[in-house]
């Protein structure tokens, strides 16, 4: 089971890791930008871009970058053993 986990886990990893990297980078850029800059125009460009609006993809680009990371939590949690069933070696 570990093992099947672990091959979802790195798929997931592999498809994600471009659009979440995008995400974080546009989210930040947003901060810097508009934030501490008071670059409003280029601000709209980050968010746009974030959302992926500037495809026209902006209803379901965050949806699947949530449904990603789900993914990844249950499957990095599931690796991790936290909740395997012990075994009574003491009785």
């Amino acid at each position: 089971m570990n093992r099947a986990f672990r091959k979802y886990h790195r798929q997931i990893a592999i498809i994600l890791c471009l659009p979440l990297f995008l995400t974080v980078l546009t989210g930040l850029g947003y901060t810097i930008v508009d934030e501490w800059f008071g670059q409003g125009e280029l601000g709209e460009l980050f968010l746009r871009i974030h959302t992926m609006e500037i495809l026209h993809l902006g209803k379901i680009y965050p949806l699947l970058n949530g449904l990603g990371l789900i993914g990844l939590l249950i499957t990095g949690i599931s690796m991790t053993g936290l909740f395997r069933k012990r075994s009574d070696s003491h009785s």
